[in-house]
């Protein structure tokens, strides 16, 4: 999953940043307003986090103007703590839940979590289920058939993307936009090497090839 974080304290961009990827986020990271205000809407993000006290362009105009193109993309927010005005103008602006700082990295984690499922419509339970498998996103390993099951980091990534989306066809190209941050080199060779790892893991028949098309991942939610 890819997400894009807009917050100019640079401490705690750096924190949030390092805590999403350990959690296996591809995760762009911008401090100003306008920047964030083109790649937010010409990017193909899962989630935003957006803080509201932005240079350039102040957070509540970014998020009217991404809502204001149809962008559904969900946002959390991040204001400041006395600051019940700013939340309400921020969910009445289109944000999708909000954050007050200051926050444990790990209840923003599951904010991010809980918005991304329900996106989705699955359901927020502490396993992510689809296909007869149960991913366990905090510790990165999933259960099949009563095993439990060790992902590498990219196997999980790939897996939780899957999940998210069964029966979807998805190409290798999407894939990829979504796998990684806007830094990272795409390889859809590597994707390829991760489905087969996770079809040797957890049965062939569960990722289907579509020759010239991509992958579909065969459980239903």
């Amino acid at each position: 999953m890819r997400l894009l974080l807009v917050e100019d304290n640079i401490p705690l961009a750096d924190e949030l940043v390092a805590s999403l990827t350990r959690q296996g986020y591809a995760t762009d990271w911008l401090a100003d307003g306008r920047d964030a205000d083109y790649q937010g809407s010409s990017e193909p993000y899962d989630l935003m986090v957006l803080d509201l006290g932005l240079p350039g362009k102040p957070g509540l105009e970014v998020l009217r103007a991404w809502r204001s193109r149809g962008l559904a993309t969900p946002v959390l927010i991040l204001t400041a703590r006395d600051s019940w005005a700013e939340r309400i103008e921020g969910l009445k602006a289109g944000a999708d839940d909000y954050l007050t700082k200051p926050f444990h990295p790990e209840e923003l984690l599951l904010r991010i979590q809980a918005l991304l499922r329900r996106a989705h419509g699955v359901a927020n339970q502490p396993l992510l289920q689809a296909g007869g498998i149960a991913l366990d996103e905090a510790r990165q390993r999933c259960h099949k058939d009563g095993q439990d099951i060790e992902l590498t980091t990219g196997e999980f990534r790939l897996l939780r993307y899957f999940m998210l989306h069964p029966g979807q066809l998805m190409s290798k190209t999407q894939l990829a936009e979504h796998l990684y941050d806007g830094e990272t080199e795409r390889d859809s060779n590597v994707i390829e090497v991760h489905v087969n790892r996770l079809r040797g893991k957890l049965g062939r028949e569960l990722i289907e090839t579509r020759r010239g098309q991509g992958y579909r991942f065969g459980g239903a939610a």
